[in-house]
């Protein structure tokens, strides 16, 4: 079926990801400093168009060192004896990651200088941000968040069970957000019930442990009420 051809390539795709991130500490690092980024550019309260060059120059990033990764595996299988052309070949994709980190250090200091200085002028502060930018925030936190902690556990796959279950974080992530959105008791809860539902399904096809459903709804929670309370607050 198409559906589940489409769920099935997301599935790798995403194993990719989490792959890179179990075996490569660069991808890590890189996603703490996506989270640090993301978080003092909501903090400081960057600009729409800011915090878009942001988010895109810290994709590109994650894109050139997972290329990276992709490219150092297969260099290693093609060539697993020593030879000066799997040397610049890793060389080369290594120095496109580097350039790209530095474009994105100056476009960083170039939007985040300004905002630094005032930060400090000022004193501490937190922006406020209108609901729908702090539910975009929350699903971008849960999803580092899920990513770093499957590659902690090193259990599982992205859609495929794993500590902690993602789709739950995910779920319970949108229901908070419709549920300080809409003030919709009745809206609320029936969001509530579909996070309900598929918490349950995971359990049910024993792709997660009721613990691993549990924790990843927690999570979700927990995240996405605690930047709500501090950025609407």
């Amino acid at each position: 079926m198409p559906l589940k051809r489409w769920i099935d390539s997301a599935n790798n795709a995403i194993e990719g990801i989490l792959t890179a991130a179990k075996t490569q500490r660069h991808i890590r690092y890189h996603l703490y400093a996506a989270f640090v980024v993301l978080m003092f550019s909501y903090i400081v309260g960057v600009t729409k168009t800011e915090f878009l060059v942001i988010a895109l120059t810290t994709l590109f990033v994650i894109m050139a060192e997972l290329v990276n990764t992709a490219i150092e595996v297969m260099v290693d299988i093609l060539s697993p004896q020593l030879r000066e052309e799997a040397r610049i070949a890793k060389d080369v994709a290594a120095g496109a990651v580097l350039v790209t980190a530095f474009g994105a250090a100056i476009i960083g200091y170039i939007v985040l200088f300004p905002y630094m200085v005032g930060f400090f002028q000022k004193g501490f502060y937190v922006a406020v941000h209108p609901n729908d930018e702090i539910a975009v925030l929350a699903l971008i936190v849960v999803m580092i968040a899920v990513v770093l902690l499957k590659a902690f556990f090193g259990k599982g796959l992205p859609l495929r069970g794993g500590m902690p279950s993602g789709h739950c974080a995910l779920s319970f992530s949108i229901w908070v957000s419709i549920t300080v959105i809409t003030e919709n008791i009745i809206v609320s809860v029936l969001s509530f019930i579909v996070a309900l539902v598929i918490a349950q399904s995971r359990v049910a096809l024993k792709v997660h442990t009721p613990v691993e459903a549990f924790l990843g709804s927690l999570l979700g929670i927990f995240i996405t009420y605690v930047l709500f309370v501090l950025f609407n607050s």
